[in-house]
């Protein structure tokens, strides 16, 4: 079927957290949601989420200009041929940042349309068998200091959460953290890449004690595989890839034997297609895969059913903040340290009319 219109919204979602409205050491108020919506010949609508946060309106402009323009008469039912297209046409302009962004948040509105076409909610369109629901870790904001560390481990505790992520840089604050939760709670660590090989290692060697599942991209850059392949006799398991671009790059890090845990963004990586790849090569290298996510539009959603294809022992991560609405409503809400998986076709939730006109920010 043909594609005979495509258009992106940019939503601010405002929130409430837990403990102070921090983001990965940022202030902040609300999140950013680029979606991306695909309307094809024979009435579907498919939706899709790009990357996304305060990059949103640089991806929303790549879009807007090089993308939207380029769908127009494609068949949406071809994914493959679509998305080659599409990455070829575009390769001169980089192969991350704003346009793989934007090619994600398409290729997830095309496996919409599939699994609407079908039928299908889409882990059941990609061959997993029915399930209602999907354990989910809390990923929470950064702290910075003991009390509301603290009182935000209680939270996250009290919502029935059996895996939590700490956003801090202080092994104390990490140590701080093991003791609120008791040593039956899965504990992780995302650093948001801080710190040199050598940081890092002394980093890695004070939180052990801790018996951390995974300490989180502890290096800056995000894709020097060599130092994460050296880091990883630290005697911690090292996790990275929400900043890792496509598979082929996934592939070098995998070859380098930099990772214990593959992190792809579905909104980051190349949509649903390239999360299947990349799953496909970590299964090849006995790399453990935990799919990244903080975000609230479609994205959210194709992590759900992609960790519930992915099955076993893959976790959703549920980024810890209390949306005051959601056009995505009910499927933000965590039940006993499990997400709901929709089981409507292909995502399963469109948004909510009347929640985008609220939340809709307009170019200035």
């Amino acid at each position: 079927m043909k594609i005979i219109a495509a258009s992106s919204v940019l939503l601010g979602l405002p929130y409430r957290a837990h403990g102070p409205d921090i983001i990965a050491g940022r202030p902040a108020t609300h999140i950013n949601a680029l979606q991306i919506c695909i309307e094809t010949e024979d009435g579907l609508v498919g939706w899709g989420e790009a990357f996304g946060h305060s990059v949103a309106p640089v991806t929303q402009a790549a879009f807007d200009t090089m993308i939207a323009p380029l769908l127009i008469g494609l068949d949406a039912s071809n994914i493959a041929s679509a998305m080659r297209h599409l990455n070829a046409e575009l390769h001169l302009y980089g192969r991350n940042g704003a346009i793989t962004y934007a090619l994600s948040g398409v290729d997830i509105a095309l496996w919409d349309l599939a699994g609407k076409r079908a039928g299908l909610p889409l882990y059941q369109l990609l061959g997993a068998t029915p399930r209602e629901t999907v354990p989910a870790y809390a990923s929470l904001l950064r702290c910075a200091a003991a009390s509301p560390l603290t009182a935000t481990c209680h939270a996250a505790i009290a919502q029935g959460y059996k895996q939590i992520k700490l956003h801090e840089i202080d092994p104390k604050l990490v140590g701080i953290a093991r003791k609120v939760l008791g040593p039956d709670v899965a504990l992780m660590v995302d650093t948001n890449c801080p710190w040199s090989l050598e940081e890092a290692r002394e980093k890695a060697i004070a939180m052990r004690p801790f018996n951390l599942e995974w300490l989180e991209e502890p290096i800056f850059p995000p894709e020097d595989r060599r130092s994460l392949a050296l880091l990883r006799d630290a005697g911690v398991a090292i996790a990275a890839g929400e900043n890792v671009s496509g598979v082929h790059e996934f592939q070098a890090m995998f070859e380098a034997q930099a990772l214990d845990v593959a992190q792809p963004s579905v909104i980051k990586v190349g949509g649903v297609t390239a999360m299947l790849d990349v799953a496909r090569l970590a299964a090849a290298y006995e790399v453990r895969l935990q799919p990244h996510c903080a975000y609230f539009g479609s994205g959210y959603l194709a992590s759900l059913h992609l960790s519930a294809f992915f099955g076993g022992h893959t976790w959703f991560e549920r980024l810890f903040v209390d949306l005051v609405d959601s056009p995505f409503a009910p499927f933000d809400v965590i039940t006993e340290g499990h997400a709901t998986l929709p089981q409507r076709p292909g995502l399963g939730c469109d948004p909510d009319p009347e929640a985008l006109a609220r939340y809709t920010i307009t170019a200035n």
